[in-house]
């Protein structure tokens, strides 16, 4: 993002000011605790909601996560009085 200076033309303030509101209406959203996926500078896809940070991986990447949900769930189910629940707020 540039920094502001005295010599930004009206169009780049714009810019920036649309940036800054799209900025910001992500945050409120990871904020909601909804997901939200965005695609990464790199190509990567940034899961956001889940936690302070987001959890990024590439489209190869998820795909495998995706493929063993079932392997997943069966795991957590059978883990469940090891894990510790974090309360949705």
């Amino acid at each position: 993002m540039k920094i502001m200076n005295a010599q930004m033309s009206n169009a780049e303030l714009a810019e920036l000011v649309a940036k800054l509101q799209a900025d910001l209406a992500e945050a409120k959203a990871a904020k909601g605790r909804t997901l939200a996926l965005k695609v990464s500078e790199k190509g990567a896809v940034s899961l956001y909601g889940m936690g302070r940070f987001p959890v990024t991986l590439y489209g190869s990447q998820w795909e495998r996560v995706l493929n063993e949900a079932d392997t997943i769930r069966a795991f957590l189910k059978a883990n469940a009085g090891l894990l510790s629940v974090k309360e949705a707020k």
